[in-house]
C-alpha cells in the first residue's frame, strides 16, 4: 500500500483501497460543494476522476470554493481542480470536462462508465436529468441538496430524497422524479432553515435569480458529507 493512503487503509481495509484505486468518478459542478467532494475523493485514492463544470474562478467565489484564489482568477474550475488532484496522486487520471451539462446535451455523455457520480449541480433541470440518467443507466449517484443562505453546518444529514423536509430544491425533485421513475436517491441535505440573505446582493447569472448568500464552511462539509458516501458506495460498505 502506498504511504499516502496508509491511514485510510486502517479504517477501510486493503481490498477498499484496491476497489477506489480501480474506480471511475464523476463530479458534476466543481464550485463550493463539489470542489470539496473532488478533492476528497482524490485524497481517498479514488484512481480516474472526470470533472464536468463549465465556470471559471471568479473573485465571488474565493470566500467559499477550494479552486478560488487570486492566484487561479480566469482560470476554468476543472483544470484547476485537476492540477490539485495530480499534485495529491500524480498517479490519478483526472479527465476535465469544460462544459454546461443541460438537458439537451446529457446524451452526449455517457454515465454508464462511472462507477459512482456526485451531483453538485446548481441547474434544477440539468440536476433532475443526470440524475434520472443515472438511474437508468444503473450508476449510483449522491446528490446534494441545497446548501445556500445557511450557516449552521453540524445540520447536514445523508438521507432519501423522498424523506427529506424543509428544502424547496428537494421538493422539486421529489415530483419530477417520481414522474420518471426514479424511486430512491441519497442526498445529502441540511435540515436547517434558509436564512433570507440582506438586500443587494449579486444575481446569479443563469437565471437572473438573486444570488443564495454563501459562507466558507458550509459547502465544504456538504461536499466532504458526499464525497464520503461515495467512496463507501465505491468500496462497498454505503449503509442501506
Amino acid at each position: 500500500m502506498r504511504e499516502e493512503f496508509r491511514r485510510s487503509e486502517l479504517l477501510l481495509g486493503p481490498q477498499a483501497l484496491e476497489r477506489l484505486a480501480g474506480a471511475h468518478a464523476a463530479v458534476f459542478g466543481v464550485g463550493g460543494v463539489g470542489g470539496h467532494a473532488a478533492e476528497a475523493l482524490a485524497r481517498a485514492g479514488v484512481g480516474s476522476l472526470t470533472l464536468f463544470d463549465s465556470d471559471t474562478v471568479a473573485l465571488s467565489n474565493i470566500n467559499r470554493q477550494i479552486a478560488a484564489t487570486h492566484a487561479t482568477l480566469g482560470q476554468y474550475k476543472v483544470d484547476v481542480m485537476a492540477a490539485r488532484i495530480r499534485d495529491i496522486n500524480p498517479q490519478a487520471r483526472v479527465t476535465c470536462m469544460p462544459v454546461f451539462y443541460t438537458v439537451e446535451d446529457a446524451p452526449k455523455y455517457s454515465l454508464s462508465e462511472y462507477d459512482c457520480i456526485v451531483d453538485a449541480i446548481d441547474t434544477v433541470s440539468a440536476k433532475i436529468e443526470l440524475i434520472a440518467r443515472a438511474a437508468q443507466a444503473g450508476v449510483p449517484i449522491v446528490s446534494a441538496m441545497g446548501c445556500g443562505n445557511r450557516l449552521d453546518a453540524t445540520k447536514f444529514v445523508v438521507t432519501d430524497l423522498y424523506k427529506t423536509q424543509n428544502d424547496p430544491l428537494a421538493r422539486v425533485l421529489r415530483r419530477e422524479l417520481r414522474r420518471r421513475g426514479v424511486e430512491r436517491l441519497r442526498v445529502v441535505c441540511s435540515t436547517a432553515p434558509a436564512l433570507t440573505p440582506r438586500p443587494g446582493g449579486e444575481t446569479k447569472g443563469t437565471a437572473g435569480r438573486p444570488a443564495p448568500g454563501s459562507v466558507s464552511w458550509v459547502p465544504g462539509v456538504a461536499g466532504m458529507i458526499l464525497a464520503g458516501e461515495a467512496v463507501k458506495i465505491i468500496a462497498g460498505i454505503a449503509e442501506e
